[in-house]
């Protein structure tokens, strides 16, 4: 397993292992942060802590199957701290189990994190939405948000930080992974780490003369939760299509909506996001721009 010392840049392979939290006793895990962005901003990811107690909640319940997460993002966790998940049963039955999962770095809880398992049965009744007929994987654009072992491409969308790019409150994103994980807990810990990339940038491209790229400086925005729900036991090759639906801003928050599909239409995964975009208080210049939420 490569330490955080060790790590020099972000991987699929090194994200992995940073969901693979340990366990500390009874229902107690640990886990490490990774290290900071190519921004060098020292916050987490809040999907990386959500994909992590997901993998938590999986090996607490080994002999079921996780089947939705919902995220509330309180605190920031920052870039080195060891992070704690402690979780409370609050019910483990033959069929069903949910655990909720209390975050904590350096003795402050920074999020919650409710997780439901259960064991699959044969279908009563079956349907899903089709995978929304868009451009395909090589007819996007390649987008830059670095990682070995990740691609991804933007349907119709050059510059997704840019406040020129304006069009309806909706963005398509293919994403690529290699390895795709074999075990069921990671390949669902990775599903829910993208949720919460794109949601803010969707919610923006509606309205000109505003964009991420702004985010921090003239802005301010952080995901507050993100909720995600497991249809399938999750298995894919290849590319992945996240649906980005932006149904309302106003008030300092936005909400999206989307969906995940398989390239070829099987629809593995749901989510929504809830985010804050919100003027830059002018007291907020005294944080710097890497240590904000």
């Amino acid at each position: 397993m490569t330490t955080e010392s060790e790590q020099t840049h972000w991987s699929v392979t090194g994200l992995l292992e940073l969901f693979d939290v340990q366990p500390d006793g009874t229902d107690h895990f640990i886990g490490e942060t990774g290290i900071a962005g190519d921004d060098e901003r020292q916050v987490v990811e809040g999907t990386q802590v959500l994909a992590q107690a997901i993998v938590a909640v999986a090996k607490r319940f080994s002999d079921k199957s996780i089947r939705s997460a919902h995220a509330v993002f309180a605190r920031a966790v920052v870039v080195g701290l060891p992070v704690e998940f402690d979780i409370d049963v609050v019910h483990e039955g033959r069929s069903t189990a949910t655990g909720v999962v209390a975050v904590q770095q350096h003795g402050r809880r920074c999020m919650t994190v409710t997780v439901l398992a259960d064991v699959p049965s044969a279908d009563v009744i079956r349907h899903h939405q089709p995978r929304p007929d868009v451009a395909a994987p090589a007819d996007a654009n390649v987008s830059q948000m670095p990682m070995t072992g990740r691609e991804v491409r933007l349907v119709d969308v050059v510059d997704v930080n840019s406040p020129d790019e304006v069009g309806p409150p909706e963005l398509y994103a293919w994403v690529r992974y290699e390895p795709i994980p074999a075990r069921d807990d990671l390949a669902k810990a990775l599903i829910a780490y993208f949720t919460g990339h794109l949601g803010i940038s969707t919610t923006m491209r509606a309205h000109a003369g505003i964009g991420t790229s702004q985010a921090h400086l003239t802005v301010s925005t952080a995901p507050m939760t993100v909720t995600v729900s497991f249809h399938e036991p999750v298995s894919w090759t290849g590319w992945l299509l996240y649906t980005h639906e932006s149904t309302q801003v106003g008030a300092g928050m936005s909400y999206v909506r989307g969906t995940v599909h398989t390239e070829e239409g099987q629809l593995i995964a749901s989510f929504a996001q809830e985010a804050l975009i919100r003027p830059l208080r002018t007291s907020d210049t005294a944080i710097e721009a890497r240590a904000r939420l």
